[in-house]
């Protein structure tokens, strides 16, 4: 039987999913569980790289978010991390959604005594990345920060963020990669596939979610395969640039 490669995987398939449906709902109650201990988790597992990582994703959209009329859509959003660094660099209005119920409660009172921001957020959206409940062309930048890979359906999501985004409309995906080199990548293998589903798991307390997390990133698109789905949608200018040795990247794209 032949075996999918990362560029042939049609979406997340946590252990024991039977097709879409079924992995949307085993990594929607993943999130579920795990909502309490996320922040901290993220920033301990990334030795705080994570908050770097995001506010350097604001930074290279900065050209749309300077402009006071522009919309910005937070996809796949947790807590809200990747929204807040948005946030603080930009003038105009930002959305965040996720699927996950609780990820939407955290990330609502997060912001809620934020008086800094005022009117600036437009607010969170409890919706699934796969059916988002915008209209056609209503965004100027769309984001996702570590999310993409735990959609059911990679090509799905892709005409989704094409389908929201205006005209001259750019998108960023922020996701992790296999990296690159001699050396490191051992390294990096041993720490997700060793480290991280204990340290999480016995944190979080739940070992599925943190044994998911380095099966999701073996059996993600490499970046290079990412970008030619990019390009197949319809994504122009499709790109990515690589960081902590390949092992996170920046994927971005423009509507035409």
């Amino acid at each position: 039987m032949k075996t999918s490669t990362p560029e042939s995987t049609p979406g997340a398939r946590p252990v024991g999913a039977t097709g879409e449906q079924d992995a949307s709902s085993r990594v929607r109650k993943m999130f579920d569980e795990i909502a309490p201990r996320y922040d901290f988790l993220n920033h301990l597992l990334s030795f705080s790289m994570d908050r770097i990582w995001r506010r350097r994703v604001a930074r290279r959209f900065q050209n749309i978010l300077s402009r006071p009329d522009s919309r910005t859509l937070d996809i796949c959003c947790g807590t809200g991390d990747l929204t807040m660094a948005l946030l603080q660099r930009s003038r105009g209005v930002v959305f965040g959604s996720d699927f996950a119920h609780p990820m939407v409660v955290l990330a609502t009172r997060k912001f809620a005594p934020d008086g800094l921001t005022g009117n600036r957020v437009g607010g969170f959206v409890e919706a699934d990345a796969l059916s988002l409940p915008f209209p056609a062309g209503c965004f100027d930048l769309l984001t996702v920060g570590f999310g993409f890979r735990n959609l059911a359906n990679y090509d799905a999501g892709l005409h989704e963020i094409f389908r929201v985004l205006r005209p001259g409309g750019e998108m960023g995906i922020l996701e992790f990669s296999a990296p690159r080199g001699r050396i490191f990548p051992a390294l990096h293998r041993f720490y997700f596939k060793q480290i991280v589903p204990r340290l999480g798991g016995a944190v979080s307390g739940s070992k599925t979610a943190y044994a998911y997390l380095p099966d999701s990133v073996d059996h993600f698109p490499s970046a290079e395969g990412l970008a030619e789905r990019m390009s197949a949608v319809g994504f122009r200018n499709s790109g990515f640039e690589l960081w902590l040795g390949g092992s996170v990247a920046l994927h971005r794209g423009k509507k035409p």
